[in-house]
């Protein structure tokens, strides 16, 4: 009924969160790590700021919460007119759509933030590796 609302909230919150990081990181640049090989070719390494593995976070969860949100209005769960959520006209309904709230919606906004703490996880590795990699070529 209104399981988007949650990853949908986390989404606004990390977006605003990711804005200020990359405000605050336009001032610092990123260490760069510059190697020339014997055959002349440059290998850079670099590493990916924060904020934007945040906004990795931030296309996941709207685009999550934008394809459930739809399927609830293609279902007539949602609609153009107020309260815009059927279920939260009838008081039982709406204890039924928070419950749906609590857990489900729930369920995949911190799935959804595994998922990409997992995916940050490997890319951090593998910029590791390749910080190191360029740091041994110089």
């Amino acid at each position: 009924m209104a399981c988007f609302i949650v990853p949908a909230t986390e989404a606004i919150v990390t977006t605003v969160v990711s804005k200020v990081m990359e405000k605050k990181a336009a001032q610092n640049a990123a260490p760069t790590v510059c190697a020339e090989f014997a055959h002349g070719e440059i290998a850079q390494a670099q590493r990916t700021p924060f904020y934007k593995k945040l906004m990795w976070l931030n296309y996941m969860l709207w685009g999550g919460a934008f394809l459930l949100a739809f399927e609830h209005v293609w279902h007539g769960e949602v609609v153009p007119f107020f309260p815009f959520l059927t279920a939260a006209g009838d008081p039982i309904e709406r204890a039924q759509m928070l419950h749906e709230m609590a857990t489900a919606g729930v369920a995949m906004a911190v799935l959804v933030t595994a998922v990409w703490a997992g995916i940050v996880a490997v890319s951090t590795v593998i910029e590791k590796r390749a910080m190191k990699a360029a740091a041994e070529q110089q």
